[in-house]
């Protein structure tokens, strides 16, 4: 999203990172649940809110290709290749000994070790697992039509389907699906999953040609009971996993670092204080469980024939689709967690202004 670029332009990394992305201006939503109650087809522009983009999809690659580039340019990292063997966190430092034997201490350690985190678990934090019945298929393909900037993302009985435009006439495509269907799909040839492919999405993009490399993952989600503690704090999947729904693990990840920039950076030459990690804790914890909450529950909503369920997720998004400033909140708050309010005082004084003039 737009906040992420900004932080990735301030490390001098957006610029290299530029020519494999391309720009998402509009993010359209289609009901395809084939249900009694559908919902209108809902479309966000960027242009809305005085963007040019609402934010940019690039390849796993070619981001990681960057940060290996930038890291190993850096003389202030010293990188280790031996695995952690041990971990001690006291009140005054962290102590890490590698397998190698070699013992690493310093004020602070923060743990991007993933899923599996070996610092959560010296830090003695417990996590909330969780299951979905569904699995994702990620995919890239080529397609005839022009994308035009524009993701669509359907919503199926089984979960969404949605497409992210990559440069040129290509995309990506997360498709949440029934299990077993998922399994019997990754058997095709490449040449018939892109005519399913091609249905699905109504033939918008004309001829589909899939791409080597479909994976396939059961969707699940885990959160931390706490996201720092005393000396250290937890960013991406050591603290939070949920389903590749709506664009926000990656942008909530970099804003955990966005955090600990402010935390740990700005204090120049000053000790890290013994309580940083509850400071993180308390910093990141309402946009964490907020988005997890709300990938959660739009989810789970598709997943449900409860028609009640259905009324409220249909009513949502033909209020959002009949009310353009009510869209332009949501979209604000998509964009960066606290704008859309921010953004009202300055929205109502220039409507004041046009009605003075």
């Amino acid at each position: 999203m737009d906040q992420s670029i900004r932080f990735l332009d301030r490390l001098t990394l957006w610029e290299k990172l530029r020519p494999a992305a391309a720009p998402l201006t509009s993010m359209r939503i289609i009901d395809g649940t084939d249900r009694l109650l559908r919902a209108p087809t809902t479309t966000f522009r960027a242009a809305e809110v005085g963007l040019d983009a609402f934010g940019y999809n690039f390849p796993n690659k070619a981001l990681t290709e960057i940060l290996e580039a930038a890291t190993a340019g850096e003389g202030n990292i010293t990188r280790f290749t031996d695995m952690a063997e041990s971990i001690e966190i006291s009140t005054e430092r962290v102590s890490i000994t590698l397998a190698g034997g070699e013992t690493l201490t310093a004020d602070f350690a923060v743990g991007a070790d993933g899923r599996g985190s070996k610092l959560r678990e010296a830090a003695g934090i417990g996590v909330r697992n969780w299951s979905y019945p569904q699995s994702a298929m990620v995919l890239n393909f080529a397609h005839s039509l022009p994308h035009q900037n524009i993701s669509s993302e359907f919503h199926t009985k089984h979960g969404p389907f949605t497409q992210v435009p990559l440069p040129g006439s290509r995309s990506s495509l997360v498709w949440v699906q029934d299990p077993a269907e998922a399994a019997a799909r990754l058997e095709l040839p490449l040449a018939e999953l892109g005519s399913l492919v091609e249905t699905q999405m109504q033939s918008m993009f004309g001829k589909v040609s899939i791409e080597e490399g479909v994976q396939l993952w059961p969707l699940s989600g885990m959160m931390a009971h706490r996201f720092g503690k005393g000396r250290i704090a937890l960013i991406g999947e050591a603290a939070h996993v949920f389903p590749p729904i709506g664009a926000q693990g990656l942008n909530l990840s970099l804003r955990d670092i966005l955090a600990l920039t402010d935390i740990l950076c700005d204090r120049a030459e000053l000790p890290v204080p013994a309580d940083a990690g509850e400071s993180f804790d308390r910093r990141r914890r309402a946009d964490i469980m907020t988005r997890t909450a709300s990938v959660d529950l739009l989810n789970r909503s598709l997943l449900s024939d409860f028609l009640p369920v259905q009324v409220l997720r249909a009513a949502g998004l033909h209020i959002l689709s009949a009310i353009p400033p009510l869209r332009n909140l949501v979209m604000r708050e998509g964009i960066e967690p606290g704008r859309g309010f921010r953004d009202i005082p300055d929205a109502l004084r220039e409507k004041l202004k046009r009605k003075k003039a």
